[in-house]
């Protein structure tokens, strides 16, 4: 009772809060529906428990509703981790490197960044899900993932148990001119018959969660393939939007640099022990990492300290060539865009040809942004923030006659 006791702390209990949101309450009644109506299905219609199938199908049923509730709290519950208030690097001369958070009261660790939803620095921070409520960074990220692939596993196998039922419970009564059809249908002509018919009620509730099942494999199993692309890279979305204009700042003022993201190990294996570890803690302490040979641990966030001196960067100007409504998953702009459309509460901005927007950070098909609707670039009044699809807009030509490189970086062009 002790133990009990010691493990429901009042903190804990706080976190219970987290619940309490749209993103929360619609993934849990997607993962209630579809795993419900699986279980439902398969021992009233298609295959029933005292069969060695039923039983071994019904405790599969089981067994993926437990890991994708285990997966999803972990990731909720044990959050990112962040960065200690008050904190800051051992040896004081390393502050140099680093940013200062004002409202944490301390310095950013490497590869943490603030997150306004949490009001906390995020250690390794990738994004604020709003499907967990929660950020997915440091401590997280692994169990967030393992959410991502059993999902869309669990789906598929419901949805194989949905559309059995509808075909094994309909065969008798409607005629498809499938005679030549030769499929077992023992277990829908088993004698007794089923306590609960298969109604119409039962087939629309079957077909309503056959829906939701198809749905969730397609959109969570996009959002796994993409997280799965940036941990064999050992980066966080944040990061490639900030190596992505770190070669965009080479390009520019003709440097002969070449930016190495420091925490890629040059091995998809190595990278990808970095979060997924047999004792499900990801390597490190969340403010120190080992970084590949020949960068320097604070290799990211003095790039981070360039782009933020050289306004040029910090921001990259972009014309829009292509009208955007609005919408949060157009169809217009491509399949890929629509099933990547980014998963947080940010808003989208509508766009309409000859308007110019800067960029702020981005992903591979969706960039993130200011609308400008005066002339006041560099003040940066009177704008409309939210994201928009890539393929609307063009980066804007440099303009190498009004913008000056820093102090020992420009170079004769």
């Amino acid at each position: 009772m002790g133990t009990f006791c010691s493990v429901i702390k009042f903190e804990n209990l706080q976190e219970l809060k987290r619940l309490c949101h749209w993103g929360p309450i619609i993934a849990l009644g997607v993962i209630a529906i579809c795993s419900t109506m699986a279980m439902i299905d398969s021992v009233l219609w298609y295959w029933p428990l005292h069969t060695t199938g039923g039983s071994v199908n019904f405790i599969m049923l089981i067994n993926w509703t437990v890991m994708i509730l285990y997966n999803y709290f972990n990731a909720m519950f044990v959050g990112p981790g962040f960065v200690p208030l008050g904190w800051k690097p051992e040896n004081s001369q390393d502050s140099v490197y680093l940013q200062y958070c004002k409202v944490c009261q301390a310095y950013k660790a490497p590869r943490s960044h603030h997150c306004r939803k949490c009001n906390r620095c995020v250690m390794k921070m990738d994004h604020h899900c709003p499907w967990i409520n929660n950020c997915c960074g440091y401590q997280n990220h692994a169990s967030f993932t393992l959410f991502l692939l059993l999902a869309p596993l669990g789906c598929i196998h419901a949805a194989f148990i949905f559309v059995m039922t509808m075909y094994t419970q309909l065969y008798n009564r409607l005629s498809f001119g499938w005679n030549t059809v030769k499929i077992d249908m023992s277990a829908a002509r088993r004698d007794p018959l089923p306590i609960i018919p298969f109604g119409l009620a039962a087939f629309a509730a079957t077909l309503f969660a056959l829906g939701l099942a198809l749905g969730t494999t397609i959109a969570v199993g996009m959002l796994f393939f993409i997280q799965m692309k940036i941990i064999l890279r050992n980066k966080t979305s944040i990061e490639s939007w900030i190596e992505e204009k770190a070669k965009d700042r080479i390009q520019y003022y003709q440097l002969d640099d070449v930016f190495v993201f420091p925490y890629d190990m040059g091995s998809r294996w190595k990278n990808f022990k970095q979060v997924f570890t047999w004792s499900g803690v990801p390597e490190g302490d969340g403010l120190e990492w080992p970084v590949r040979e020949g960068c320097h641990q604070y290799s990211l966030t003095i790039e981070q300290l360039k782009q933020k001196a050289d306004k040029r960067v910090r921001s990259v100007r972009y014309k829009v060539v292509e009208d955007y409504s609005g919408a949060c998953c157009p169809l217009n702009k491509g399949i890929k865009t629509f099933f990547t459309s980014p998963c947080t509460e940010e808003p989208r901005i509508r766009l309409q040809k000859g308007e110019f927007i800067l960029a702020t950070r981005g992903l591979r098909y969706w960039l993130y942004g200011d609308k400008i609707l005066d002339d006041s670039i560099i003040e940066g009044v009177s704008r409309i923030r939210g994201w928009f699809p890539r393929n609307c807009v063009e980066k804007c030509p440099c303009d190498v006659e009004t913008d000056q490189a820093p102090e020992g970086e420009k170079k004769n062009r």
